[in-house]
């Protein structure tokens, strides 16, 4: 020791005794009166109950203990785009086995290709199976939502429809599922509404109208305007189809299976005795979904400048337009588009004005019609239709000026506790859209399971984290078709507009994405600012409540490992 000492310059300080110490920060208390494993209360949001909605509510009841649960829908329904898209031959452009959820698979779709009525059915009764209605109110409309970030709650202002009064309710987690494709518009048409017939859209459709042996001029060529054309034309007396746009119409999918079936069908329907089969051989059914499911998640490369399969679908859809235009083979050139499949361009016409007759077009046409059917699509910034307020005041709006930008499109940040179902780059340019909100909502259970184990208020992602992914998506789509000079509701409707509806992937590429939350991208604050509080007071809930088990040495609970040698 005294060797030591004369290396040390100066004098030395005594060593203080055991009583001398005096712990550093010993003021607060962090030992928190709460069990290591109880979930504290939580009370939680949804605006919209749509697919994502009702797929929400059943996995937080399932998964989240001491919820509090209130999804609210300005509609007088459940279902969202399939209450309220009810325009002739309205059908969804997936296939019907890929088009359900994973967990509730429907043996009796009538057709390949469902139609909304028989979506809407489906959906409400998975609602009812569920007891969904238990936490979902109907004509409710979300008008205002404001973070307060002294008491890390969402306070929201709502309206009820029928009554026109106002009331206010407040929540710790608040997730929008209003869908992307949800405010709809009428398009920017001079004298559109001086016209004196019957005015129709095809999201805000007059299901008491009736179109028979009328002359009707439908606008835009988008997804709706290909369905609602075919839809009315065996009844009216004479129709005008309006597109500014050329557009790819895409081949049918498990063309194969259909052809055997029915030689140039588009849509097969299903016998009385292939539905019973698959009713009563559950391996049958199962073979039939997955090999439709394969076809839909194996076409990514088509999407990919260069790459075989996009070479490929160039071909294959310019020999299924033929096909399909067999009857008028002198319209192929006329729609043929010039940018390559599987881009899409958003539906507009050289429409000059409308008057109180009918539709004067750029060649100086004038076409007296009895109805205008606007197949125009919808409002694509994605900013919600009412108002959302963030940290500082900020709101989505302001946030989203130039671009919306998101994190994994579920969040963005300075909007915490708020999750986005299907927001900014969520869309999926092929692949299976009802698996991508599953795994969406999946990690929204994650996150808020994460936020009551770790004694969370305030979960927020990093500035950094959505400068990230924004960049990422540039980078990504300048090799995809989608980037080609088009104008497309993928771009919110403009030709050199930056790609913010599509995921910069695949959709198998995006499940592996939100089956594991980077708990790093994410900033947080804690209940009483206290990061130790997630430890509890040294008690676990069963040992409160006696009822102690030792389950774990069941074994189904050991993960047993394999041994080398027996």
């Amino acid at each position: 020791m005294k060797r030591l000492s004369r290396a040390f310059s100066g004098t030395p300080k005594p060593i203080p005794s055991k009583q001398d110490e005096v712990p550093a920060q010993r003021t607060k208390k962090i030992v928190e009166e709460r069990s290591v494993d109880q979930g504290r209360p939580l009370r939680v949001i949804v605006i919209g109950a749509g697919i994502s909605g009702i797929i929400a509510c059943i996995r937080f009841v399932q998964r989240i203990p001491n919820l509090d649960l209130c999804i609210y829908d300005k509609n007088a329904d459940i279902g969202g785009t399939w209450f309220e898209n009810r325009y002739p031959g309205c059908a969804c452009d997936i296939p019907a086995h890929t088009y359900q959820a994973t967990f509730e698979p429907n043996k009796e779709w009538s057709s390949f290709y469902a139609t909304s009525p028989e979506i809407h059915r489906y959906w409400k009764r998975i609602v009812d199976k569920y007891g969904c209605m238990k936490y979902i109110k109907l004509k409710q409309r979300v008008d205002e939502a404001t973070w307060d970030d002294q008491n890390s709650k969402w306070h929201i202002q709502i309206h009820d429809v029928d009554s026109g009064s106002t009331y206010r309710d407040q929540a710790n987690i608040l997730i929008q599922a209003t869908g992307a494709l949800n405010n709809w518009k009428w398009p920017s048409i001079a004298g559109l509404h001086d016209f004196k017939g019957k005015l129709l859209h095809s999201a805000s459709w007059d299901e008491d109208y009736d179109y028979s042996n009328q002359r009707v001029a439908v606008i835009g060529n988008g997804s709706s305007g290909i369905q609602i054309v075919p839809g009315m034309l065996p009844k009216v007396a004479h129709i005008d189809h309006y597109m500014r746009s050329r557009t790819w119409v895409s081949p049918t999918f498990a063309r194969e299976y259909i052809d055997k079936r029915g030689k140039g069908l588009e849509n097969y329907i299903f016998t009385p005795e292939e539905i019973e089969i698959f009713k009563n051989d559950h391996q049958v059914y199962q073979n039939f979904r997955k090999e439709v499911e394969l076809e839909l998640q194996s076409v990514h490369g088509a999407t990919l400048i260069g790459h075989p399969k996009q070479i490929g679908a160039h071909e294959e859809f310019i020999e299924n337009m033929k096909r399909r235009l067999a009857n008028k083979p002198e319209l192929v050139d006329e729609l043929l588009p010039s940018f390559p499949p599987p881009a899409d361009a958003s539906p507009q016409c050289d429409i000059v004005k409308v008057d109180a007759t009918g539709i004067h077009t750029a060649d100086g046409q004038h076409r007296e019609v009895d109805a205008i059917v606007c197949a125009t699509g919808f409002d694509t910034t994605h900013t919600p239709r009412f108002t959302i307020k963030g940290r500082d005041g900020l709101t989505l709006a302001e946030r989203w000026k130039k671009t919306p930008e998101t994190y994994i499109s579920v969040a963005t940040d300075g909007f915490p506790n708020y999750f986005i179902c299907l927001g900014p780059n969520a869309g999926l340019g092929e692949g299976n859209l009802l698996v991508l909100i599953e795994k969406e909502l999946d990690y929204f259970t994650e996150c808020v399971r994460k936020m009551q184990r770790d004694n969370i208020r305030a979960l927020a992602v990093k500035g950094d984290a959505v400068r990230r992914f924004t960049q990422y998506c540039d980078e990504y789509f300048a090799g995809t078709v989608f980037s080609s000079k088009c104008r497309s509701w993928y771009k919110g409707g403009a030709e050199d507009g930056r790609i913010v509806a599509l995921w910069p992937g695949s959709s198998l590429h995006a499940m592996k994405v939100f089956a594991n939350p980077r708990w790093e991208d994410f900033d947080y604050q804690y209940v009483n600012d206290n990061p130790t509080g997630w430890f509890g007071d040294g008690w676990t809930e069963n040992e409160k409540l006696d009822k102690i088990n030792v389950d774990y040495l069941d074994d189904d609970q050991i993960d047993f490992p394999r041994p080398v040698h027996a």
